[in-house]
């Protein structure tokens, strides 16, 4: 009788999971989480969304919703060396769907030679010249996950804008040491059809594009930036943003999410008049998840890493504010949690590490010990 009663528990689940970053992507997780589900529940319901932020993923969910095709093509990666690389284009060839991780990328570089002052957005600027070149008018640009502080400058010039120094010297290509010898940004041959593009930026942070909280300050260090580099990628900033309101008329110093990439948040605004919006959020309404998680009997969601930082835009906390408005509890999963306490406070039913402390992180990064972990959690959670 009580195994009977097991069985009736759960009639629809939902799985809205983020990738775990370096170890699963969005499917992957889904998929595991889907298989613990039905060891204990056979006949449920299990809806699959893969999710984003704004990073890894982004395309995969995107090319799902709208029935799209990839695309690969060539193009330089953060070292400005050339490597093959997809992006995507939604299926009736009018929008283009790019992460700008994908080539310009912090995994991109070998940890011993990460150096924001050598880095450079160029190829994400190829990606979106290629797509020029096919036709697309549209853009969905994923900029999580970047190796760059450039401004997004070496982006602007893939696409046809001049970088000059006080000589009038031609500057390429863009990277972080660059920026305090630029004084003119010239839009005078960029690609005709920029004027008849629109831009929509999923982006998962809020700072400004220089000081304290800004791109460099806040960003660069992880990027391999030690504290004298930061100073002068700052610097650097805030010359640029002079130099952009000098160029477009825009003042986008502290405007939020303006720090984004590096400070290519900051450059789409100025001079693709693009819009930023929260990666998460954009995601949400591409797979109508009001709508799918309707009746539900329960939501799991998860990302490689809970902390505080996921009440700040991140994929759990896009999922639990939808699901909230339903009342539909929600679980979250997580490689490593801290500040769980802040997270149960914030309204997660359970919040849960799919990892022993005693794992070592190489072995928990293995993609087949993170599936089956993810696996036997979800039995676990569900069993009580």
């Amino acid at each position: 009788m009580k195994t009977e009663k097991l069985k009736e528990r759960y009639k629809k689940i939902i799985i809205a999971i983020d990738s775990f970053k370096g170890c699963l992507t969005s499917i992957a997780a889904a998929d595991a989480a889907k298989k613990g589900i039905h060891h204990l529940f056979p006949n449920c319901e299990v809806v699959c969304l893969p999710m984003a932020d704004g990073g890894e993923g982004l395309i995969d969910v995107l090319l799902t919703t709208s029935k799209g095709k990839r695309i690969t093509c060539t193009a330089h990666d953060p070292l400005f060396k050339l490597r093959r690389v997809d992006y995507a284009i939604s299926g009736d060839g009018q929008t283009a769907y790019i992460e700008m991780a994908r080539i310009s990328g912090l995994p991109l570089v070998p940890r011993e030679q990460q150096n924001p002052m050598l880095t450079t957005t160029f190829g994400t600027g190829e990606l979106l010249l290629d797509a020029l070149e096919r036709g697309c008018r549209h853009f969905i640009i994923g900029i999580g996950g970047s190796a760059t502080n450039d401004a997004g400058l070496g982006m602007l010039q893939a696409l046809g804008f001049h970088l000059l120094d006080k000589n009038g010297n031609r500057l390429t290509p863009a990277c972080g040491e660059m920026l305090a010898k630029i004084t003119k940004i010239d839009n005078s041959n960029v690609h005709p059809a920029l004027h008849d593009c629109s831009f929509t930026v999923a982006c998962d942070v809020q700072n400004p594009f220089y000081g304290p909280q800004g791109a460099a300050s806040v960003f660069a260090p992880q990027k391999g930036a030690t504290p004298q580099m930061v100073k002068q990628l700052d610097d650097g900033l805030q010359h640029i943003a002079t130099v952009i309101q000098q160029t477009t008329g825009k003042e986008i110093s502290h405007t939020p999410g303006a720090g984004a990439a590096g400070g290519m948040g900051g450059t789409l605004l100025a001079f693709l008049h693009a819009t930023l919006t929260s990666g998460i959020q954009l995601l949400l309404e591409a797979v109508d998840f009001p709508r799918a998680i309707t009746d539900a009997d329960l939501i799991i969601t998860g990302e490689g890493q809970a902390d505080r930082q996921t009440l700040m835009g991140k994929v759990p906390f896009g999922v639990l504010t939808e699901a909230k408005k339903q009342q539909i509890p929600v679980v979250l999963l997580a490689g490593s949690i801290a500040d769980k306490a802040l997270l149960q406070a914030a309204g997660f039913k359970e919040v849960v590490a799919i990892n022993s402390t005693t794992l070592p992180l190489e072995e928990a990064m293995q993609p087949e010990i993170a599936r089956r972990n993810i696996e036997q959690t979800v039995k676990t959670i569900l069993s009580l």
